[in-house]
Formats: C-alpha cells, structure tokens, sequence
C-alpha cells in the first residue's frame, strides 16, 4: 500500500508541475519514478504527454514506442501506445515509420482485421499499392460483406492502375450495401477526379444520377467533371439542374462552379457563376474571386 501510495503522490506532483507548464522539471521528476519503478506505464505515459508539450518529439515518439513494444507481448492487445504512434507518424508524415509500426502490430495480431485496415491504408499512404491490393483483397476475402473493405481494394487497385478492378470493386461495395450504392460510385468518381481523370469520373457520375437523380451534389460533381473535360457550357448545364433542385444552396453551387471554372482557367464563364452567385445572395463570399476571374479575363480579351 505505502508503494502504491508513494506513485499516486509524486504522480500527482508531477501532473501540477505538468499544469504548469514546467515541463523539464515535470519530466525529471517522471524519470526518477521510471527509475524506481519501471513497470509502472501510466508513468511512461506521462513522460510521452509532457515530452510532446515541450516539443520534444523524438522522446515522446520513443516512449510511446516502449509501451508499443510492451503491447505486442500482451495476448489481449490494448493499442493504446499503437493508436497514438499511428496518430504521430500520420501527422508527422513519417510514412516509413507507420509502416513499420502496422506490419508489427499486424504481425502480432493477425486475426485483427481492424490492425489489417491499418496496415493496407499505411501501405497506400507510402505508394506500396501492391503491397495494399493483397492486404486489402485478403480482408474481402475473410468478409465479403464488409462494403468497406471493397472499396478499400478498390482505391488500391486504382492506384495500380487497373481501372476496370476499381469500378468492380466499388459497384460490389453496393451490392453488398444496395441502400448506399450512389454513395460508393460517387466516392469512386471523387477518386478519379483526384486522379486528373475527368471523362471516367463522369460516367460514374452518370451512374450515380441514374440512382438518385434528386441528388444535387452529383449534379455539381458532373459539372465540376465537365468542366475538367473543357466542356464549360455543359457544366453551367448540370449546375443548373442542382441549383432547380436545391434553390436554397444556389449561391453556393454557383460559387463551387465559379472556383472550378477557375482551375480550369475559363474566367468569362467563371465571371458569370460568380455573378450568378451575388445576384441570388449579394453575401456570397465571392467577390475576390469574381474581381480576379475579370481581371485575367480582360487580360485574355487585350
């Protein structure tokens, strides 16, 4: 009791030092007990927050490695260290290292299939597409009816370039889940859009309207693909039929259509959406847009 008691109290010392901000003085103290009493995690964890709140992230990034290593010998897997390396290394970009820290939790716990998703989506972040088809096409194979892990492989597959496996694998997300079908081609055509395929994304787009034609926003997305295909009059079209059936967000899509015609380095057609868009609501945030739209296309016109 008088051991447990002894932690609590400088535990306790070390998150009011911690509250305060005194953070070399917060992780002596910490190390001192971690001395005394190494087994003792909830100090590794406070080691790792207070390293973090003093901008010392290579030893938070240690410590939490520590507790991550301790996990892996565990035969319940807690991830809690896991969760934040996983949380550090996207937010740090360090692309390697998530790769490295997935393959061993993965490797650990192989009947995770949460641990697996991890894995696949740490493959896809570092361009090892292969790598991410047969994790993720492994997952399907274990559940078929995971609409998820279908357009996991899908999205892999793109990557790799086969564009037919892609639009499979994301039409069979919706016949495993038909009541989101526009919901899983919609997320496809954002996909090749991403990928600077227009054409593609819009005969998915075309897909997705013939399930849900009320749907303005693929309206605006089949605009948006129109205008990356150089077709500007065709996109003020597909607009037009959103904004017929959303009147309340016609400035917005007119100003979504603007900045797309902007990209795209058609100014006189932009100047018109964002026009349209102040004559419905003179508040649309727009104006600058509009002023720069004019001022290239008199530049164009000189």
């Amino acid at each position: 009791m008088a051991h447990n008691h002894d932690i609590t109290q400088k535990l306790d010392e070390a998150d009011l030092l911690l509250s305060e901000n005194k953070f070399d003085e917060t992780i002596a103290l910490l190390e001192e007990i971690h001395k005394l009493h190494p087994a003792e995690e909830s100090v590794l964890v406070r080691l790792a927050w207070a390293s973090w709140d003093k901008g010392d992230r290579e030893s938070s990034i240690r410590h939490w490695e520590e507790l991550f290593e301790r996990e892996l010998e565990r035969r319940v897997f807690t991830g809690f260290a896991y969760d934040e390396l996983v949380r550090i290394c996207k937010l740090e970009g360090k692309t390697a290292k998530l790769v490295s820290l997935c393959e061993k939790a993965a490797r650990a716990q192989q009947e995770d299939p949460g641990l697996a998703e991890e894995l696949g989506k740490a493959y896809l972040l570092s361009g090892e597409y292969e790598k991410a088809v047969g994790v993720f096409d492994k997952l399907v194979s274990d559940d078929k009816d995971n609409p998820v892990y279908h357009c996991l492989l899908g999205e892999a597959l793109l990557k790799t370039g086969r564009h037919e496996e892609f639009e499979n694998a994301c039409r069979q997300a919706g016949r495993v889940d038909p009541d989101d079908a526009d919901r899983y081609l919609f997320q496809a055509a954002c996909l090749y859009m991403e990928g600077q395929l227009p054409d593609r994304a819009r005969r998915l787009l075309s897909e997705c309207l013939a399930i849900a034609p009320e749907k303005g926003l693929y309206h605006c997305a089949s605009g948006d693909a129109l205008a990356a295909m150089n077709r500007p009059a065709d996109a003020f079209s597909a607009y037009e039929r959103a904004c017929r059936l959303n009147p309340s967000q016609t400035a917005a899509y007119w100003n979504r259509l603007g900045n797309s015609l902007m990209k795209k380095e058609f100014f006189s057609h932009a100047v018109k959406a964002f026009e349209a868009a102040l004559a419905f609501d003179p508040q649309t945030p727009c104006r600058n847009q509009m002023e720069a739209a004019k001022t290239r296309a008199d530049r164009e016109k000189a």
